[in-house]
């Protein structure tokens, strides 16, 4: 007879922390308040007089906007989730052909902007491109012999956006499949439920928080895009905000476009919450199995095969060949000091943004490791909201306040002394890394919260028993042990910058142009060639961090075996 002994251990209840006014209290509240201010400026000209201008938009383009960003979401929600989840549990529970491989280069078609996949697959698909014109020799069709689907429309932006952001679902999805327990999948296989039955009554609730927070991210990122609808003729609040801005000189106007397309970000966040309810997700034990991946052969391996390398081949593939193909043929007429401009423009900007974004979240989780108040806790979310928030939407909120600081500073000057000042912030480097960081702090801050939440807690009190200040330790300390983490997140926040177009397009200095604006210009003009070496030269800047979210993703399982 075993006898079972058990302890009660009743810890006492954690004292309760009080706001403390400290300096990194006041450093914390003082970036979330620059941070927000752009957002918070775009809702507060909500109900500002347009002198007409809204009634315009109202009866005339708005209904548009809505229908078209509705069915673009909902047609992205589908595509780009169902490629996600059904590439990440293949992967994730089966061996088949190519499998390992697959495991990481499923990521790449983040490398790739939507909006250079956009014009790659026109230039292809085009009546006048290879696809239609080989069609026509083959079988001798004339042009009104055969009906071929229409790349420029909303159909082919869906599909654009789809091949470009599902490694967003793909990404949180395979996370979570590989931290579920197998033991919870084997319970359901020997109650009579086969791989089909197990995977949508038990895998995929369990993984459903994954899967939202993947799809948010998609949708968030599908209401922002503007050079993809902007270049198949789809007009959507995106373009609408542009357009408005400096087509109709309506800056009110777009900003009251801005706020309402803030509605559908909130729509989908609220959605999700409320999907989610108060429902948990998570193990009750603390053990975890090696996975013992399905081995698929046959017609069952063939299809998984094609599954998977599908959306890969379409999504980075096929755009990186013909982009390398028309730069080695071709290329970019500017190649040499020309196109070293741009390079070096767009260098500098992702590189000032992503060591801005490094401090400033350093700082904001530091604070809270600090003083892990509400209020903290609160600025900080509120200083991160930023990545939820479209570029186009960020620009017209930095534009705002900076013009109206430039024309009140010229006025003062010229009544004071006479001389005028002009635009000081407007239109400057400084105006378009504020509007970066506002967009991107939150994926620097993510990482480095995670990172920061690695170390113990002992380590803080060590190094204050040892003379060291809140600065000294951050410094001396934590730092060097964060620092896979924070080159992380100065990468990812290097890369969204090279990519990022509507909030270069509207706030940069002008004749700054950079890589994204080059390929932007020069495809809007159908010159994909000369493209080719600006867009090519993004993708390849992109790789890197997507390896490295790859290798990450593999690591994140509990117990995990270099053979695995």
């Amino acid at each position: 007879m075993v006898r079972t002994l058990t302890i009660e251990l009743q810890a006492s209840p954690l004292k309760r922390v009080r706001p403390r006014w400290n300096g990194w209290t006041a450093v914390t509240l003082t970036v979330a308040l620059l941070v927000a201010l752009p957002v918070l400026i775009v809702v507060s000209r909500v109900l500002q007089d347009t002198g007409g201008a809204w009634d315009h938009l109202a009866s005339t383009v708005l209904p548009t906007y809505i229908v078209n960003t509705v069915l673009l979401i909902i047609g992205v929600a589908v595509l780009a989730g169902s490629m996600g989840v059904t590439t990440a549990w293949l992967v994730t529970m089966h061996r088949f052909p190519g499998s390992r491989i697959l495991e990481w280069a499923l990521l790449l078609p983040l490398a790739v902007p939507a909006y250079v996949m956009a014009y790659v697959f026109t230039d292809l698909l085009e009546f006048a491109g290879p696809v239609q014109s080989a069609l026509r020799d083959l079988f001798g069709w004339g042009a009104r012999d055969y009906w071929f689907p229409r790349i420029r429309s909303l159909e082919g932006a869906v599909v654009m956006m789809s091949l470009a952001l599902y490694p967003y679902v793909y990404l949180l999805t395979r996370a979570a499949f590989l931290e579920q327990s197998i033991c919870v999948l084997e319970v359901s296989r020997t109650l009579g439920r086969g791989p089909v039955r197990s995977f949508f009554s038990v895998a995929l609730p369990l993984a459903r928080p994954a899967i939202a927070a993947g799809l948010a991210l998609v949708l968030m990122e599908a209401i922002a895009d503007y050079g993809t609808v902007e270049y198949f003729g789809v007009p959507t609040f995106a373009t609408g905000i542009y357009r408005t801005w400096f087509g109709m000189g309506e800056p009110v106007a777009a900003a009251q476009l801005a706020a309402f397309m803030l509605i559908f970000v909130a729509a989908l966040l609220l959605i999700e919450r409320r999907a989610r309810g108060r429902a948990k997700y998570h193990h009750t034990t603390g053990r975890y199995r090696r996975i013992n991946q399905r081995r698929l052969r046959g017609w069952k391996a063939a299809l998984a095969s094609v599954s998977c390398s599908l959306p890969l081949i379409l999504g980075f593939v096929l755009p990186a060949s013909v982009l390398l193909d028309y730069a080695l043929i071709e290329g970019d007429a500017t190649w040499g000091r020309g196109f070293t401009q741009f390079a070096w423009h767009s260098l500098i900007l992702a590189s000032v943004t992503a060591a801005v974004a490094i401090v400033v979240a350093t700082l904001l989780a530091y604070s809270v490791r600090l003083n892990p108040t509400r209020i903290n806790r609160f600025a900080v979310r509120t200083a991160s909201m930023g990545y939820a928030v479209p570029g186009s939407v960020i620009a017209v909120g930095v534009l705002i306040p900076f013009a109206g600081f430039d024309n009140a500073f010229d006025a003062f000057m010229q009544r004071t002394f006479g001389l005028s000042t002009g635009l000081i912030l407007t239109g400057t480097i400084a105006a378009l890394v504020f509007a970066y960081l506002v967009r991107f702090l939150a994926v620097s801050y993510n990482t480095i919260e995670a990172s920061l939440g690695k170390i113990s807690p002992a380590m803080d009190h060590a190094s204050r028993s040892l003379g060291q200040g809140p600065r000294g330790t951050l410094l001396r300390v934590h730092a060097p042990i964060m620092r896979g983490g924070i080159l992380t997140a100065g990468l990812l926040v290097f890369v969204d910058v090279m990519k990022e177009l509507p909030a270069t397009l509207i706030v940069r200095p002008f004749n700054f142009d950079t890589l994204a604006i080059r390929v932007y210009r020069l495809a809007s003009d159908e010159r994909l060639a000369e493209a080719s070496t600006a867009a090519l030269t993004i993708v390849a800047v992109g790789v890197l961090p997507v390896i490295l979210l790859s290798a990450a993703i593999r690591r994140s399982r509990p117990g995990h075996a270099p053979d695995q």
